[in-house]
């Protein structure tokens, strides 16, 4: 009897997103080592002055006063001056086109960083916040989302445990319905801002600004709802 082996698993590949990040990159590498290149070999030699100077040596060996050796002597210096300042600013430039790489690429990094994570707070959005269990406790005055726990007023207790009845009973609650079933009077006699009121004071007790704009949904021409799964919710 032949043992089958298993299937190998498939080799991974990159996403086009993420080879897109490194060809950004490789680009930025080679444009800035061309660059760098470019201007190494721009550069005169370092040596360059000190050749003249030994030309000029050797074409005055008839200049024999003490002053003319002595102007002989002062260009020498300064030839041997002006290679220890141009191989300085050769390891300069190296240095700052190292540095500049360094920054395009963390530049890139970072935009692509930023890029993505738009794109998933774009899909949070479009698909709301994922609540596994939402657990009021009026007595403690918290609400358990999940494992964060959110001490809250009475007031937004009352709000979140009004809103968590209505998505029970799948029903969506206008501002001036929220401002009723809490004050007890009817919803005619109450203000629609007086509920809107209280659903921006319970999202500003939540705190995270997506949690709570994703938590509490805002259905223009309806009302307030909580955007979860009505077996999510338990009240104590």
């Amino acid at each position: 009897m032949t043992e089958t082996l298993p299937d190998r698993p498939p080799a991974r590949r990159l996403a086009p997103g993420n080879r897109v990040v490194l060809y950004g990159i490789a680009a930025v590498v080679a444009i800035l080592g061309a660059a760098a290149v470019f201007l190494f070999i721009a550069l005169p030699d370092a040596n360059a002055f000190n050749a003249r100077v030994e030309r000029l040596f050797v074409a005055s060996q008839g200049l024999t006063s003490p002053a003319e050796i002595r102007l002989l002597e002062i260009l020498a210096q300064s030839g041997t001056a002006f290679s220890e300042v141009l191989a300085s600013y050769r390891l300069i430039i190296f240095i700052l086109m190292v540095f500049a790489a360094a920054l395009l690429v963390a530049a890139l990094v970072f935009l692509v960083i930023i890029l993505t994570l738009n794109r998933r707070m774009g899909e949070i959005a479009r698909a709301g916040i994922q609540v596994n269990s939402l657990v009021i406790s009026r007595e403690e005055n918290a609400v358990w989302l999940n494992d964060m726990e959110f001490k809250l007023t009475p007031a937004a207790i009352e709000t979140i445990a009004v809103l968590a009845e209505a998505r029970m009973d799948d029903d969506v609650l206008s501002g001036a319905q929220i401002e009723a079933v809490i004050s007890g009077r009817n919803a005619a006699d109450c203000d629609e801002a007086a509920g809107a009121t209280r659903i921006k004071r319970l999202r500003d007790a939540l705190g995270n600004q997506m949690v709570s704009e994703l938590l509490v949904r805002n259905i223009a021409r309806r009302g307030y709802v909580l955007a979860i799964d009505k077996v999510a919710i338990r009240m104590m």
